[in-house]
């Protein structure tokens, strides 16, 4: 995973799989970059993402509610046909932008 923080923002880069066995590591981690209160906004670049199961939809999710309560927001880019099918499927493209 790397990370990118520019003024309110963090974008993170995600690769391999986001599954039931990475999810908690990540989900730490994802955690960690948005604790800071200046971070309004989470994009998560799915370029590099190769598979996603329900845990992944859960991870998203989490961050999604965390900085929502503090006026924040997460957004979605660059996924591949397979995990675009599953974010609209699950209905989190109503609630998380997909750049």
């Amino acid at each position: 995973m790397e990370y990118e923080r520019r003024r309110d923002q963090v974008t993170v880069r995600l690769t391999g799989e986001l599954d039931h066995c990475s999810a908690q590591s990540i989900r730490r981690e994802l955690d960690e970059m948005i604790a800071d209160p200046g971070v309004k906004k989470l994009v998560l670049d799915l370029r590099g993402l190769t598979f996603m199961d329900s845990s992944g939809i859960g991870v998203i999710l989490g961050r999604y509610r965390a900085l929502a309560q503090r006026g924040g927001k997460v957004a979605v880019k660059n996924m591949n046909p397979h995990i675009e099918r599953i974010f609209i499927l699950s209905g989190m493209n109503q609630i998380i932008e997909i750049i």
